[in-house]
């Protein structure tokens, strides 16, 4: 509350003591302040709720929007056109008022003026409604209500505006730019305090950045490696160049997830907490453009959805995400819905992308008579180019092969099914594998049963094969099949009793490793899946990860901190199995490949390079051991360096303890204990003993 200076209290106290206490029941109280009254008090600090719900000159007329286009009718049709719109526009938020102007006779004149209870439900109108086509002869144009006083309110005379200085970023590609083709990889230890950027030479990673507290959590580098994102508890930053300068930053307070289109050209940011505040706008999902740093649009969060909540297509033209029986289809750079509505399919439960055209599958369950289904949908011609319906489903998983050839579909099938008050149980379960041939004429569909538990499914990623671990642990077994055009998929090689649970292809194809991740105590198996010889065995123990590097030549499998408290480490190996370097860190946290560009080269002209690999070989094979040579005797050299720092370390320790030799002797009695160090037969032992305690204990016979 307000104060009072320390006279003014005095002085009300003697004009207190010297008045008629009669007097006081017949005068009134006086409020007033008295003169000379301080107040420091603002009344923000005092009264800041309040204030904060103090009535705004824009209030009520931000959540007002106006929608011309509309039909105009006669008076014995209003009350049917208002019904119709009505319906349509209630869909996004309360409507507390409606007014239709009319003519002279009574007839519409076209607009309407809806206003809603919120100001963000009008903006999501906007969003939503804005060329809506209402009929075949009738669009809607939907403007808010403050607009016109914005355009209103233009300058009569044009204004340049103030140009930005440029800000030169270097070459953010450069990376590729590298002699030797040698990739780099993040580094996430000592509990997230520390980031490094290394580049994976030989035989030793070379450390090209290093910095403290760069991210909070962790980092993640962007689809085509142009960018090192970061977590801070304001928002994102990303990073990139020779010495990965911060080229723009996101602010979102308490973002825990990202994710970005495929051609880097947005970012879709998650706070979880967001939706908790109070505010008009949206602010769990935020979609920023990446070049230009700026917001393109916000969405509320539903706790029900896994993560990803949006799914992009292969060219950042539409994302789409999953709702109540409604696939929304959202396109760039609009960012609105296509064709301004959402696609209804009742009992949705799952969607994925083509990783290489505009096609959805998606897949929906069982319902009463109906059987489940999965659909290829074609976009934005919504056209269903294939639908395969399934009958005994419990569940579904979609897998698309990275060149975008086959689609499967693991359907998990009962033999009975038991429905309890608020459950669904089932017995005798078995597995499918329905195969989609994308290139083939009409899309034919083949299956592979399967009658044990698959553990786990992966495409060759520029192949026609694929694995599947079945079974139940320890007694698990590894099958590959193959797909060949018009022929079912044929199994090509089963390996029994393989300890592993998770497959991890090169990301070039051929080449897999079989690996038995935490449980399984980190047993890897190398394999070249062209003739199927197993290259090489090893164990990580207690791996969480395995990473393939981009080219497909190396592999790093980690223990990482955050799943195991202990033999925290990175270790990098060959594709054949062949252990190269072993890096135990502190807290290590978390290892990441940099990702490279899809190659400009054409499929064939890949095909003749593999064609004519060995008559570059020779030279390839004189370069590696001119560079071994090379590091044997930068190795050695790196050695002998530190072997003489050790020497000179040691005599300047040797010198100052010669120096100091004689107040040693002073501080111990001018006692030379460094002549009887070492020496214990010339020095007196003697021996204490001492009483403990007494135990007695019978023992019957």
């Amino acid at each position: 509350m307000a104060r009072r200076k320390e006279s003014d209290r005095a002085q009300q106290n003697n004009e207190d003591s010297d008045s008629n206490p009669n007097d006081e029941l017949d005068e009134e109280p006086n409020f007033d302040d008295p003169e000379g009254y301080e107040d420091d008090i603002s009344e923000q600090d005092l009264m800041g709720d309040l204030i904060r719900q103090r009535p705004k000159e824009t209030d009520g007329v931000e959540s007002i929007v106006v929608i011309d286009g509309v039909p105009q009718v006669g008076p014995e049709r209003i009350e049917k056109l208002q019904n119709v719109l009505r319906k349509l526009f209630q869909k996004f938020g309360k409507i507390t008022n409606e007014y239709y102007p009319l003519n002279a006779d009574g007839s519409t004149k076209g607009h309407v003026f809806i206003e809603y209870s919120h100001a963000n439900e009008a903006l999501e109108v906007l969003k939503g409604t804005s060329g809506y086509k209402f009929d075949k002869n009738h669009t809607f144009t939907v403007n808010l209500l403050t607009d016109f006083e914005k355009y209103n309110d233009i300058l009569d005379k044009w204004e340049n505006p103030v140009p930005q200085p440029f800000k030169e970023q270097g070459c953010l590609q450069y990376y590729l730019l590298e002699q030797d083709a040698c990739d780099q990889f993040s580094v996430v230890y000592e509990q997230g305090d520390k980031v490094g950027v290394y580049l994976n030479t030989q035989p030793e990673p070379t450390l090209l950045e290093e910095r403290p507290r760069w991210t909070e959590t962790l980092v993640r580098w962007s689809p085509l490696g142009t960018y090192l994102a970061t977590f801070h508890a304001k928002g994102i930053a990303l990073w990139g160049g020779e010495k990965f300068q911060q080229i723009v930053r996101f602010s979102h307070p308490g973002v825990q997830f990202i994710d970005f289109s495929p051609c880097e050209k947005y970012l879709v940011s998650f706070s979880p907490l967001a939706d908790s505040r109070a505010t008009d706008e949206p602010q769990a999902i935020i979609i920023w453009d990446v070049l230009g740093g700026l917001k393109r649009r916000a969405f509320n969060a539903d706790k029900s959805q896994a993560l990803p909540i949006f799914k992009w297509s292969h060219d950042d033209k539409y994302f789409a995400r999953m709702g109540i029986d409604m696939l929304s289809v959202y396109e760039t750079p609009s960012f609105g819905l296509l064709d301004k509505k959402s696609i209804k399919v009742q009992g949705i439960r799952d969607f994925a992308w083509s990783p290489t055209d505009n096609t959805i599958a998606y897949w929906v369950g069982e319902e009463k008579d109906t059987p489940a289904r999965v659909t290829l949908l074609e976009l934005p011609s919504r056209n269903e180019v294939r639908v395969k319906n399934l009958f005994s489903v419990a569940d579904c998983k979609m897998y698309w092969q990275k060149s975008g050839d086959y689609l499967c579909v693991k359907v998990d099938r009962y033999a009975k099914l038991r429905k309890d008050k608020s459950d669904i149980k089932y017995s005798g379960i078995y597995y499918n594998l329905e195969v989609f041939h994308m290139r083939e004429k009409q899309i034919p569909v083949d299956s592979v049963e399967i009658k044990e538990t698959i553990q786990a499914f992966a495409w060759e990623p520029v192949g026609t094969k694929f694995a599947v671990i079945h079974g139940e642990p320890p007694s698990t077994s590894v099958s590959f099949y193959e797909v060949k055009t018009g022929q079912t998929p044929t199994m090509v090689k089963k390996y029994e009793r393989k300890p592993c649970n998770q497959l991890y292809w090169a990301p070039s194809g051929q080449f897999i490793v079989l690996a038995g991740l935490r449980a399984m105590s980190g047993t890897l198996e190398f394999v070249d899946t062209h003739d199927f010889t197993v290259m090489n065995t090893g164990e990580h123990f207690m791996a969480t990860d395995v990473e393939w590097d981009p080219t497909g030549r190396y592999v790093a499998t980690a223990v990482s901190w955050w799943g195991h408290k202990v033999d925290n480490a990175y270790w990098l190996w060959s594709f054949q199995g062949r252990i190269l370097k072993r890096v135990g860190q502190d807290k290590f946290c978390q290892l990441q490949w940099r990702p490279r560009p899809p190659s400009l080269l054409a499929a064939q002209q890949i095909k003749d390079i593999k064609k004519s690999l060995k008559k570059y070989s020779a030279q390839f094979e004189v370069k590696d051991r001119l560079k071994m040579t090379k590091a044997s005797k930068e190795l050695v050299e790196k050695r002998r360096k530190l072997m003489q720092e050790y020497e000179d370390l040691r005599k300047l320790k040797q010198d100052e303890h010669a120096a100091q030799r004689r107040r040693r002797i002073e501080l111990r009695n001018n006692v030379d204990t460094d002549e009887t160090e070492g020496r214990g037969g010339e020095l007196e032992e003697e021996t204490v003993e001492f009483f403990i305690k007494e135990e007695t204990t019978f023992i019957d016979e």
